[in-house]
């Protein structure tokens, strides 16, 4: 069995919770200490990609093609609200934690690789963001690497027939032999780091958000294979609408 490769969110540099008290403001997404992440941040960050895609897609003839066919009109992608939660929440703990350990980045990842790989502008926020917090994660140690649990495997294996990476017949211990490497390791190492990080700096997420995590490690087909949980574990809420 060949298990297709693993896509390494964290290095697109070179190809990358503790709760006080009850807070739960509803026009707040996510607070990092006493810093508020405001909803109406999150929502200019999605207006501004929006209104970007509007004012430079051409004027399409009709059809009866159904959106999101192949060769159908219609907007891009846009990440989901969590998405950009994740982004914000994770960039402002790494600002943080760089400041009080002194780390610098090691990689400065270009707002125009990202805009290439995301398919945003250079000039919106978004991309922005995502590149300003792949340049601080890569001053981040993230310490030796970490071998993968049993259940770690186990529900790794799982998201990798998710993801149809790995074939539904084959076993968790045929797939640990072509997964457990380096790669997976260092993961995990980076993992932890940043999480204990996130348990650091008092992060609280709107329920509608939770569970909210970054990914670390994906396989193709956008399925994560390695996240980095942030704030709470989870909620009874309903989850955010893409």
């Amino acid at each position: 069995m060949r298990a297709r490769r693993l896509v390494a969110v964290a290095s697109v540099a070179v190809g990358l919770v503790a709760l006080s008290g009850c807070r739960s403001e509803p026009g707040v997404a996510a607070y990092i200490g006493d810093q508020r992440i405001t909803e109406e941040a999150v929502t200019r960050i999605l207006d501004e990609l929006r209104d970007d895609a509007a004012s430079s897609t051409p004027e399409q003839p009709a059809t009866d093609q159904p959106a999101g066919q192949p060769g159908a009109p219609g907007e891009p992608r846009l990440p989901g609200r969590g998405e950009v939660v994740s982004t914000l929440v994770l960039g402002e703990v790494c600002q943080r934690l760089s400041a009080e350990k002194g780390y610098r980045p090691q990689n400065e990842v270009p707002v125009e690789q990202i805009s290439q790989q995301l398919g945003y502008p250079t000039n919106t926020a978004y991309p922005q963001r995502v590149a300003e917090l792949y340049t601080c994660l890569s001053g981040v140690p993230a310490g030796a690497p970490v071998a993968p649990t049993e259940q770690e495997m186990t529900d790794l294996v799982k998201a990798g027939k998710k993801a149809g990476a790995i074939p539904d017949e084959v076993t968790v211990e045929q797939a640990a032999s072509q997964l457990d490497g380096q790669q997976l390791r260092t993961a995990l190492a980076t993992r932890n780091a940043l999480a204990e990080a996130v348990e650091g700096y008092d992060v609280t997420v709107n329920p509608r958000y939770r569970p909210l995590s970054f990914r670390v490690l994906s396989f193709p087909g956008d399925v994560a294979a390695v996240s980095v949980p942030l704030g709470e574990a989870g909620s009874d809420a309903v989850t955010d609408p893409a």
